[in-house]
């Protein structure tokens, strides 16, 4: 009996290598091409998985929660350099209460445990960083996200976002309100500065426009390229208010598969997708 436990655990040890193997090869004839730099997901389906199979709803954002962790695997050893996940919309918030603090209760779960197994998040060089309105977040979520964020700071392999309590014409509204009390600061040092009417008037048409430059700068993912792909599962070909200023240039794939569904297929197929249209993209971006 005890051999054939044994038999039947170095068979799957066998199965794992020769996976993990067959995976990295796949990966070496995708390298030929374009990776790309970015990819947001849109993690979609998390309640109808737990319809669908019958279980809790906290099962179906755990599923979820055990799809992330392959992904961002796979797109580790792909190479990809940033990964944005849109977790929480601020729209979120308006769902069953119950629904929310089980999502806000596992985040703030996964996020101790990353705290607390902060030497293999530096080994991988994983780097943590959560936008959004986080002020709207439990203080003890809050607190943990910070100190994610502050204890991953100095890593560069890949950085990972996480959008929560976020909406992209909030971070929008965010921008054009900062560059505005910007313009406003520059224009009050502006007018102490200058001696001559005419000056005056100089400093005050060059202080108060308010340019693309300006919003960009302000903008929460003004520390990350611009997406090359979104990825929203469940079939949704919408960005449901999600990243509308970073996707003038980005190719949307949206698979049927529910977020807990999804595996190393869509995301090879999505990554195919991009390079097919890669040139083009590109060209696009040199015409702005």
């Amino acid at each position: 009996m005890e051999e054939q436990i044994g038999g039947g655990g170095g068979a799957n040890q066998l199965f794992k290598r020769l996976g993990t193997f067959m995976r990295k090869c796949m990966f070496r004839v995708l390298s030929v091409g374009a990776i790309p730099n970015h990819i947001a997901f849109i993690l979609d389906g998390n309640r109808r998985f737990a319809r669908k199979h019958n279980l809790p709803l906290e099962a179906g954002y755990r599923s979820g929660f055990l799809s992330l962790l392959s992904v961002l695997k796979y797109c580790s050893e792909l190479g990809v350099k940033h990964v944005t996940l849109y977790a929480f919309s601020i729209d979120n918030f308006k769902r069953c209460p119950d629904e929310v603090r089980c999502v806000m209760d596992l985040m703030l779960e996964k996020v101790e445990v990353l705290l607390q197994e902060e030497i293999i998040v530096k080994q991988y060089g994983v780097r943590i960083c959560f936008l959004g309105r986080l002020q709207l977040l439990s203080q003890p979520l809050r607190i943990a996200a910070e100190k994610a964020m502050k204890a991953t700071a100095n890593n560069t392999k890949i950085v990972i976002f996480i959008c929560v309590a976020y909406t992209s014409t909030d971070e929008i509204i965010h921008a054009i309100q900062q560059s505005c009390i910007d313009k406003l600061d520059n224009h009050s040092q502006a007018r102490k500065q200058t001696t001559t009417h005419d000056n005056a008037n100089e400093g005050i048409e060059e202080t108060t426009m308010v340019k693309l430059v300006d919003i960009d700068k302000h903008m929460y993912m003004s520390v990350a390229p611009n997406p090359d792909i979104i990825i929203r599962t469940a079939g949704g070909n919408r960005l449901s208010n999600f990243f509308l200023w970073q996707t003038t240039h980005c190719m949307l794939y949206a698979p049927a598969a529910l977020w807990p569904e999804i595996g190393l297929w869509h995301l090879v197929w999505a990554i195919i997708s991009f390079q097919r249209y890669h040139s083009y993209l590109e060209k696009k971006k040199k015409q702005v």
